[in-house]
């Protein structure tokens, strides 16, 4: 699992297995607590991450919403939604950060 996962966070759960899979015990809890469909709940963490203006959490999320086969428009949608609540500037970023991955 950790060699397919890029950047800190692989170097983290291969450093820290212990730490990693406590992590990801919370994050298998908290995406069962509720009735969200697993698309409605990738496109929550997208928004998320780009509300909270992390560039990684964007990339990482971006990817696995392609590899679940989140079509592109739906994942760029998220972004624009971005404009009302955090600003032109916040959703322009965060579009490039999509970008980057779908490109």
């Amino acid at each position: 699992m950790t060699k397919s996962m890029p950047g800190a966070a692989g170097d983290l759960a291969e450093e820290y297995p212990s730490v990693w899979k406590a992590y990801a015990a919370l994050g298998k809890a908290t995406a069962d607590c509720g009735p969200l469909t697993d698309r409605e709940k990738r496109l929550v963490k997208l928004a998320l991450a780009i509300g909270a203006g992390s560039e990684g959490a964007v990339h990482s999320h971006t990817r696995r919403a392609i590899s679940e086969g989140i079509e592109a428009e739906a994942i760029m949608q998220v972004a624009m939604l971005a404009i009302g609540p955090l600003g032109l500037p916040r959703a322009v970023a965060a579009k490039t950060w999509i970008e980057d991955i779908e490109d």
